[in-house]
């Protein structure tokens, strides 16, 4: 028996979650609350940082609608952050400039068990949800998000972002015993985080495994696949109904495993996957999102316009969801957005 409400909204991006395909297809962007809109940095600089923003409801709230008062998106993604969750299990958080975010005290050397939970952390993202819900265009969906347990750990164990997850890797081979310990008490914590997202408010969900591709086959399937299953089949329990779209960036080839194993509503898709290919080889009408290149949003002009025509025609023939293949960067010039969004509209 599920403890979620159901979803009220029933726009376009909540009927291609549940295998309708429209045309043209709607459209969202990840991280489109952001760096690149001048009015969110303004109050970015007028409340102090990134993380008082995230823990400023009535704040968050506005960065989240900002990017819809100007673009004709069909959904709001909620402005938070994946290591919430972290600082909610217990480990301080907060981000150096020019560095990003920092984690304390690291899990390759501190046992978890150490660490006292403080889910009321959480607090401030539920009520950013309860007022988006008042506050949203009328038709637009609202979607929740967490990181997926993988992502999660490779920040978790080592304190900071790296480029090869070496501290992660590494524990998931050494000490598989406390690295599966530390996965499981992610999931637990992502599964709550989740429910109580839709408790809130939020339509759909999304996970957001960023760095999943750092992982061989193998490990792939134990830190990625199963965990993310683990989650999906908890969260439906609760939830059903409730769609969730699985995003496990840099998957490759093994992106066909994650769509069978994970079962996700919807399945993301990054700008390092051919769109032919995916289109091929994905399960017949599964629900698709992405993937034009962040960078090409930047060039605009011509190449722009081809990139967007294609990954149209590519996905023509099943339910999609026109986005990026990952977020939205800082230097992305506001006039190439709207140049996107004309062009996926028909323009």
């Amino acid at each position: 028996m599920g403890t979620c409400p159901p979803a009220l909204v029933d726009n376009a991006i909540m009927a291609v979650l549940r295998g309708e395909r429209i045309d043209p297809p709607p459209m969202w962007l990840m991280r489109q609350a952001g760096r690149y809109l001048p009015e969110y940095r303004a109050l970015r600089a007028d409340k102090g940082g990134f993380l008082e923003l995230v823990h400023d409801s009535e704040a968050a709230c506005e960065v989240t609608i900002q990017p819809l008062r100007r673009f004709d998106f069909d959904a709001a993604i909620l402005f938070s952050d994946i290591l919430v969750v972290p600082h909610a299990m217990g480990q301080d958080l907060w981000f150096e400039a020019g560095e990003g975010p920092r984690l304390a005290p690291r899990i390759a050397e501190t046992p978890l068990e150490t660490l006292k939970p403080g889910p009321e952390r959480l607090e401030p993202v539920y009520q950013t949800i309860r007022l988006l819900k008042a506050a949203l265009p009328g038709g637009r969906a609202l979607l929740g998000f967490a990181g997926s347990p993988w992502t999660i750990a490779t920040y978790m164990v080592d304190g900071q972002g790296s480029k090869d997850h070496g501290a992660a890797r590494r524990m998931a081979y050494a000490d598989r015993e406390r690295f599966a310990a530390l996965i499981e008490a992610i999931v637990e914590a992502t599964t709550d985080y989740l429910i109580r997202q839709v408790e809130a408010g939020v339509d759909a969900v999304q996970l957001f495994d960023s760095w999943a591709g750092s992982l061989a086959p193998d490990e792939f399937m134990r830190w990625v696949v199963e965990p993310n299953r683990a989650i999906v089949d908890r969260f439906r329990a609760a939830c059903p109904g409730v769609p969730v779209i699985g995003f496990p960036k840099g998957a490759g080839a093994k992106l066909l495993d994650y769509a069978i194993a994970v079962k996700p509503d919807a399945l993301g898709v990054d700008e390092t996957i051919d769109p032919v290919w995916a289109d091929r080889m994905l399960p017949a009408g599964l629900p698709v999102q992405g993937n034009l290149d962040p960078l090409l949003l930047v060039a605009g002009g011509d190449a722009l316009d081809a990139g967007i025509d294609r990954i149209r025609a590519a996905f023509a023939n099943r339910p999609h969801i026109f986005n990026l293949g990952h977020g939205i960067v800082p230097d992305t010039p506001i006039a190439h957005v709207e140049q996107l969004v004309q062009r996926v509209r028909g323009g």
